[in-house]
């Protein structure tokens, strides 16, 4: 049976996320195609849309290889999804369904469970899955898409420390579902942009695969 090229691309992009393939690590359709236990066309396509949300590059040369993001361009993609989240939840106070809320209620009611019993080792996930669900909620797929895409790119280029305050930040989740479960596009977009100010403060560069920016404006030392 053939194995479709979007599942290929999630495998191969779950493994540069893990770090199985570092960055600048060559990719070659072969040797993919043999872990993976595919034909080099579905690799092959995988690796083009890869290249198209930024992990993979092609290099003169050596052929496809994994992205060397700089320490910059990380940055900047931790400041666009501050930017979106806010976007999404906007949206979602306009559009969500009777379905995100009963989700997104029932993530909140589980995550101050487990934060007021300190099991942190459930926390990450079930914010990764709020986030998500209240993306879904904006009934934009575009915006669910970059959205998806930066999540992935985000937990490729930091590491994510546990909130300090576990508790107050799943009331945040609580507050910010509140506001959709209104309509109140507005105050779900504040408290979305303060949240996510606040979380960005967990996340740290992992320093020692991302690469500095580059000065093109200065000479050679």
């Amino acid at each position: 049976m053939r194995i479709p090229a979007h599942t290929v691309c999630t495998a191969i992009r779950d493994d540069i996320v893990s770090g199985v393939f570092g960055p600048g690590g060559r990719l070659t359709e072969e040797v993919l195609a043999r872990r993976y236990g595919v034909s080099r066309v579905p690799v092959r396509e995988a690796l083009r849309t890869l290249e198209s949300e930024g992990f993979v590059t092609t290099r003169r040369h050596a052929g496809a290889c994994v992205a060397e993001p700089t320490e910059q361009e990380a940055a900047d993609l931790l400041e666009l999804r501050m930017l979106l989240e806010p976007l999404a939840a906007a949206r979602a106070a306009r559009r969500r369904s009777e379905a995100h809320l009963k989700v997104l209620r029932g993530l909140v009611r589980l995550g101050q469970e487990r934060a007021r019993r300190g099991q942190g080792e459930d926390l990450r996930s079930l914010g990764g899955w709020f986030h998500e669900t209240l993306a879904q909620a904006s009934g934009s797929p575009g915006l669910i898409s970059l959205l998806t895409q930066m999540r992935h790119k985000v937990a490729w280029m930091y590491v994510v420390e546990a909130p300090v305050r576990p508790v107050e930040s799943w009331a945040e989740h609580g507050a910010i579902v509140d506001a959709v479960a209104r309509g109140d596009a507005e105050r779900a977009r504040a408290l979305t942009a303060l949240h996510a100010d606040r979380a960005a403060g967990a996340h740290r560069i992992r320093v020692r695969t991302l690469q500095p920016a580059v000065n093109t404006a200065s000479g050679p030392l």
